[in-house]
């Protein structure tokens, strides 16, 4: 994979990105609370990267000197074991945060899954900031509680689930961030683009490719999802996906 220095001087083409009023993650990003004046502060210190599907934006041990949200794309955190072996930890979607304030170093590798771009705040500034911004503090930690109340979600599904249940789980929570920021929350028939590869989700999960093709057959087989393509899931009914991961239609899969 190809890394690419996150911190370096940047081009002008590296700049262009939506202005904070446009932005497709604007109600759910770090910045959601901020009020005008807050947003013009947040505009004088971020800029725009964007990378190809397969680069690595941060290797894991790396110096962090900047923060970021991913305003589109899909990126995954791994972390690579003594004996060389990889294992995907946790997939940050448009509106996912990327670094931690007062943390100097990358505990994971973040790698681009699909094509990506990220609006990124210098470090230094971005702490400074929000020592005078509430807001962002506050949101940032309501995000981090999200964060934790996911990751115990995933320990259940790695440890509990059947293989089933895994894909269904994991294309539930897909289906429900892409619907919650295409504004779709409300509509039962979902259709999205899957942003892994069914290595990768074998990966993510802990089963075997075979396993996650079989699966997927079944779940195609039963009518719990259409495939169209390589790529593209549709979901006819959102309730029933989350019925066969084993988790309640009310909201016990993690948004």
């Amino acid at each position: 994979m190809t890394q690419i220095n996150s911190f370096m001087p940047l081009d002008d083409s590296t700049h262009i990105g939506p202005n904070c009023g446009s932005c497709p993650i604007r109600h759910r990003a770090v910045c959601a609370r901020c009020e005008t004046d807050e947003l013009k502060a947040l505009e004088e210190i971020k800029f725009y990267r964007s990378f190809e599907a397969g680069q690595t934006l941060v290797w894991s041990g790396d110096r962090m000197d900047f923060v970021a949200s991913v305003v589109t794309g899909v990126a995954t955190l791994t972390q690579v074991m003594e004996d060389g072996r990889t294992q995907t930890v946790g997939l940050l979607f448009p509106s996912d945060f990327v670094g931690r304030p007062g943390r100097a170093h990358a505990p994971y590798n973040v790698i681009a899954t699909t094509d990506l771009m990220m609006c990124c705040f210098r470090k230094k500034p971005f702490e400074d900031l929000m020592v005078h911004t509430p807001h962002i503090g506050q949101r940032l930690l309501e995000m981090t509680l999200d964060e934790l109340d996911a990751a115990r979600e995933w320990m259940l599904l790695l440890g509990r689930k059947s293989a089933r249940e895994k894909i269904a789980s994991l294309l539930a929570i897909i289906a429900r961030r892409d619907a919650s920021l295409q504004g779709n929350m409300r509509r039962r028939e979902l259709t999205f683009d899957l942003p892994l590869t069914r290595e990768a989700m074998a990966d993510y999960l802990g089963l075997t490719l075979e396993t996650v093709s079989r699966q997927m057959s079944a779940l195609k087989r039963d009518g719990i999802i259409v495939l169209s393509g390589k790529r593209t899931v549709h979901v006819p009914d959102i309730d029933r996906l989350v019925e066969e991961a084993g988790d309640d239609a009310d909201g016990g899969m993690p948004g």
